[in-house]
């Protein structure tokens, strides 16, 4: 079986990558050193010698997108989402090729013609993996079928039924009792003895009456809920013993497969997962990628030069990793892999100067859109790129945000690159920095920070107030047929779904965007963007809302863009505001890369 692919299997003849920064490190401590803790990092200045490191380059992620046109022509590969991977290796004889990896399995096969085997291992427990998912399969049938149980809707809606009943009771004898009181007063003034006493009793009745209704229709209320209640208690019972098997089964799995996993690094040293993760792993560890392709290599004396990881597919089930799109090693299974996987490597030397390989990149063909500063076709812009600052002063500061690069820090370790992190690093008042907005991660363009609170919270009073001038620019894969006019969809985002956004007429926060077509170019609508509100992806759902443009914007592959290209074709161009100090008014602008 043939694993190593020609680089033109991914790329084509004769064309220069300018060459750049890698725009991401897998990295870990040499076990050989023992020295720290493996983790991911992008800081190109960490060069100490018991940090082993594998960069992400210009070139691998080109022949990643070459991958992904592949990817592209065979509706195979989009049914299930997953991670992808390319290494870049060099021959012994010099000679550079290509592999390929998947995660997991394919299409339900370990072993698929062209791609790089699982590690190790899996075989010797085949049999008892494939009984163990069996098992696990029909638990989560059965635990699908317990949780669309009907009886639930049907408690929740009685509940409220009589709820309701009860609640208009109450109000009811709340009315009768104020009567009686009242009439009570009356006769007490008017009736003599024996009249009164019969009056009284009357009303006392009436009350005691009125109570009997009111325990009947509790005793009615329990008996059509009790017996809802159990079945839902005996069903959740049921979920909770059922996901007890399911941990239990993919943990006992699990060891066994990590007992007999068998891992290689470039010092010829193999050791098992168990070995490896003796504390335990989570499920799938081993078999991502990055352990795969580093495994095959080590083994078969290949050196690696470069790789790239990236999801195909349909969208992660919390919707974290979206198709098309760069990951580096993951925290909880790769990473902790990646120092003892490295060891044993030469240090990669990444040059300076251009450099040429035998690829022109196929990423899109918007070469003569009519604007001064048009996309070429053959620029390969990096993630992570350079970040110019376009204004500074003493109370604030705003850069040209590359597109690939966090405004501000994420939760986890391998989103910690950004705007603001490195602004605080490489400026002496750094620290005070706080971002006064944001821009998406694929958004290119103007953002601004400030330098103390006080100008923070004015700044941040005018964005919320609506008094900043924003101006975005976009090219969009489709032609707009309208030239102008204006957008107000309310948008709101699920939490069950983030980062996506929709229109929600219930639930949305009202958006208005004002648009205005630049120019048209075949299939593709260059647009200017005017948003009055500042909702979360508001351009990007406007643009992609059939009741909006209903044409997503290149490369929105959240919203349903398929073109395999670079980036994300939205910049923001321009930014007025009023300066909080010298109240004068502020129009920066920063030109369009694309």
């Amino acid at each position: 079986m043939v694993f190593l692919h020609a680089l033109s299997d991914f790329i084509d003849c004769d064309f220069a990558i300018s060459g750049s920064s890698p725009s991401y490190w897998y990295e870990g401590t040499c076990l050989q050193s023992g020295v720290g803790v493996a983790r991911t990092s992008t800081k190109l200045s960490d060069h100490r010698s018991h940090r082993l490191k594998l960069p992400r380059t210009s070139i691998s992620e080109a022949i990643a997108h070459g991958l992904m046109q592949q990817l592209a022509k065979n509706d195979c590969y989009s049914r299930e989402g997953k991670m992808y991977g390319i290494l870049l290796v060099e021959l012994p004889n010099g000679e550079q090729r290509v592999l390929k990896a998947f995660s997991g399995l394919l299409n339900g096969c370990s072993v698929v013609e062209g791609w790089v085997p699982p590690i190790p291992g899996r075989d010797e427990v085949a049999l008892e993996e494939a009984r163990t998912l069996a098992q696990l399969d029909a638990i989560k049938q059965e635990l699908l079928t317990l949780k669309q149980l009907t009886e639930r809707q049907q408690y929740e809606t009685l509940s409220d039924e009589f709820e309701q009943q009860l609640q208009a009771m109450s109000d009811r004898h709340r009315h009768c009792k104020h009567q009686r009181q009242e009439k009570r007063q009356q006769i007490c003034n008017t009736l003599t003895k024996e009249a009164l006493t019969i009056a009284l009793e009357q009303l006392d009745e009436e009350s005691r009456q009125q109570g009997i209704e009111r325990r009947q229709l509790k005793r009615q209320q329990n008996a059509v809920l009790q017996p809802l209640q159990q079945l839902i208690a005996a069903t959740d019972a049921r979920i909770n013993e059922l996901k007890q098997q399911r941990k239990a089964l993919s943990g006992q799995l699990q060891a066994q497969m990590h007992a007999t996993y068998s891992l290689t690094n470039f010092s010829g040293r193999s050791l098992s997962l168990q070995q490896l993760m003796p504390g335990g792993s989570p499920t799938g560890t081993g078999d991502c990628c990055a352990p795969k392709l580093l495994h095959y290599a080590a083994t078969h004396n290949l050196k690696p030069l470069a790789m790239a990881e990236f999801w195909w597919g349909a969208s992660s089930v919390n919707q974290d990793k979206i198709q098309g799109e760069f990951y580096g090693a993951c925290a909880e299974r790769c990473q902790p892999l990646m120092g003892f996987l490295l060891s044993g490597l030469k240090p990669i030397s990444i040059p300076n100067k251009d450099f040429y390989i035998t690829t022109p990149l196929l990423l899109n063909t918007l070469t003569h859109l009519p604007k001064s500063n048009v996309f070429e076709s053959n620029e390969f812009p990096p993630i992570k790129g350079e970040m110019p600052i376009i204004y500074e002063d003493e109370w604030l500061i705003a850069v040209n945000k590359p597109a690939g690069l966090l405004s501000v820090p994420g939760r986890y370790r391998d989103r910690q690159d950004s705007v603001l992190s490195r602004l605080r690093h490489l400026l002496p008042d750094g620290m005070a920095l706080a971002s006064v907005h944001r821009l998406d991660q694929e958004t290119s363009g103007i953002l601004l920070l400030a330098r103390d609170r006080q100008t923070h919270r004015q700044l941040s009073q005018q964005f919320q107030q609506r008094q900043v001038h924003k101006v975005y620019e976009a090219i969009l894969s489709g032609v707009v047929t309208v030239d102008q006019g204006k957008i107000e969809l309310p948008l709101w985002g699920d939490p069950e779904n983030r980062p996506y956004q929709k229109v929600d007429w219930q639930h949305g926060k009202p958006s208005l965007t004002h648009f205005q077509v630049m120019a048209r170019e075949q299939d593709y609508t260059r647009v200017e963007f005017t948003p009055l509100t500042g909702r979360t992806h508001q351009l990007r759902v406007h643009a992609a809302d059939a009741r909006g443009l209903g044409v997503t914007i290149l490369g929105d592959r959240l919203y349903g863009c398929c073109a395999v290209t670079s980036r994300l074709h939205l910049h923001a161009r321009e930014l007025r505001f009023e300066h909080p100090q010298s109240e004068k008014t502020l129009h920066l602008q920063a030109i369009t890369p694309f």
